[in-house]
């Protein structure tokens, strides 16, 4: 098997192939895993369908249960981290969207933050957090190179392209911009997803919770809530409740004490008690990625106005030598989804799949990171803006202030969220 070039990429994009797809097969590390939990302590668990052959050998399609381990939306945030290590060590450039919340002078709590990236913010290049910042000194979406933005849609892609490429990949809704919920769509070309698959039977584990607390601290003291948070055993600097009396507290709910071993917890959104789920135990997993190529083929890139196939196949050429790269950079990280749920396997084949036909190819990360290289210099040649200089805002004041003002609530004792 042959390793992928770029005349070979651009062929494909160009028409030959519909997609690009990966089917990576993955054992679990461990006699059970724990997939992500939903509302109410509940997995992402259905049946689906899959070929098998029975004792004679012949195919039939069987019913098998299958849970979620990792969501498309959970596995694009992982290719968008993958990709924003590679860019911090040098191995990719790309345009990059950026907001500096810890500059000259700013509250400690801002220097925390740091740096948020257009490859962090859940909405990329749309998200609120850039909305609500500055570049030099005027609001972002005011400002020439966030204003272009309001004009991008399917058909005139070259400021998305320019400012946040992930973006076209990913997918993105601008309903944080001038035009609300008639902001730009445009949808995912890069989706991939992690899908456990337990045979027939589902195999569901228990969990307990408990804890023992070795100084044998009982619930059998009076103590008081305090005013200004904390807890206390003198009455008089005890929270007080509408009659005037001190306001009584247990020593576990101030996280002191034994907890008795149970299988059952309170959901903090319903208040119902609910199953401790204790993992589940599975023949295998599978990661299904696919890089649609006629979804990236809709993309249209003007140059100064005017349409011109020369770019319009750079822009899609270069788009699809990054996604590549993030399934390639990806790989590296491994698969070690969440606490116990732990995976591995070796990165399955590539291929190009179309007209019922397909074509495989191989690809490592260094070998997709130099073909981005090229493919981004023949979509500058071709008159596209590809800065490899990020681009960075400032917070506005009130965004500051926000930030700070949320932090500093939920630090305080007694607050949700932090500890006594």
């Amino acid at each position: 098997m042959s390793m992928l070039n770029l005349e070979l990429l651009k062929k494909a994009v160009g028409g030959d192939f519909a997609a690009i797809r990966r089917i990576t097969r993955l054992e679990p590390q461990g006699e059970k895993v724990f997939p992500p939990t939903y509302e109410g302590g509940e997995y992402a668990d259905e049946q689906r369908l899959v070929r098998v052959k029975d004792d004679k050998g012949e195919e039939k399609v069987e019913a098998v249960e299958t849970v979620l381990l990792d969501s498309v939306q959970s596995q694009a945030n992982r290719l968008e981290l993958a990709m924003l290590r590679a860019y911090d060590n040098g191995r990719i450039r790309m345009p990059l969207l950026q907001v500096n919340f810890g500059g000259e002078g700013a509250d400690p709590i801002l220097q925390e933050v740091g740096r948020i990236t257009a490859l962090e913010a859940p909405h990329r290049m749309c998200d609120a957090i850039f909305r609500d910042s500055n570049h030099s000194g005027v609001p972002f979406r005011e400002a020439a190179i966030g204003a272009a933005l309001n004009n991008v849609r399917t058909a005139n892609a070259t400021a998305a392209f320019s400012l946040c490429p992930t973006a076209l990949l990913f997918g993105f809704w601008d309903s944080t911009g001038p035009r609300g919920g008639l902001g730009a769509k445009v949808q995912r070309a890069l989706v991939s997803e992690i899908v456990g698959y337990q045979g027939t039977q589902k195999v569901v584990g228990k969990r307990t919770a408990s804890r023992i607390d070795p100084t044998e601290i009982q619930n059998n003291v009076d103590i008081y809530k305090k005013a200004d948070g904390g807890w206390t055993f003198d009455e008089n600097e005890a929270e007080k409740n509408k009659k005037g009396e001190a306001v009584k507290t247990k020593p576990s709910e101030i996280n002191h004490g034994n907890i008795v071993p149970s299988f059952r917890h309170e959901d903090k959104n319903t208040k119902k008690t609910v199953l401790n789920h204790g993992g589940v135990t599975l023949d295998y997993a599978v990661q299904n990625t696919v890089l649609s190529l006629a979804a990236l083929r809709r993309l249209r890139f003007p140059v100064s106005g005017t349409v011109t196939q020369e770019a319009d196949q750079a822009g899609r050429v270069t788009l699809a030598a990054l996604g590549l790269a993030a399934i390639c950079l990806l790989d590296e990280d491994g698969f070690d989804l969440r606490s116990r749920c732990l995976l591995d396997g070796k990165p399955g084949a590539f291929e190009f799949v179309g007209r019922g036909e397909t074509l495989g190819f191989s690809l490592d990360a260094t070998a997709a990171c130099a073909m981005l290289a090229e493919a981004a210099a023949a979509a500058r040649t071709a008159g596209l803006p590809w800065n490899e200089e990020p681009v960075v805002l400032e917070p506005s004041a009130k965004l500051s202030r926000l930030v700070v003002e949320s932090r500093r609530k939920a630090m305080a004792p007694g607050s949700e969220g932090s500890e006594d």
